[in-house]
């Protein structure tokens, strides 16, 4: 199975819920995150590529490989930070 998956990263779960509120408001996913972002992929708006289980942390995994497609997930906690989470597709 593989997955491409776009993600959010900030350091606050506070900061999350405020992009995730923009998000519901028809915010566009690729600029805030190339805006708020603190992953490299913000640059290329957050998108992380193609890549399968097991090679992102546990909590990352079980959104992206068992939660609905094409929504925003999350406040989710990793070391990280916390993420904003949008699956592209699976398959």
């Amino acid at each position: 199975m593989k997955a491409c998956a776009c993600h959010i990263l900030v350091k606050t779960e506070a900061e999350a819920l405020k992009i995730k509120a923009l998000l519901d408001k028809g915010g566009h996913f690729q600029q805030l995150a190339k805006k708020h972002s603190l992953c490299p992929s913000g640059k290329k708006g957050g998108d992380l590529g193609e890549f399968r289980p097991g090679q992102m942390v546990k909590a990352f995994d079980n959104v992206v490989f068992k939660k609905a497609i094409l929504e925003v997930h999350g406040p989710v906690k990793t070391q990280f930070g916390y993420h904003l989470i949008k699956t592209l597709y699976r398959n």
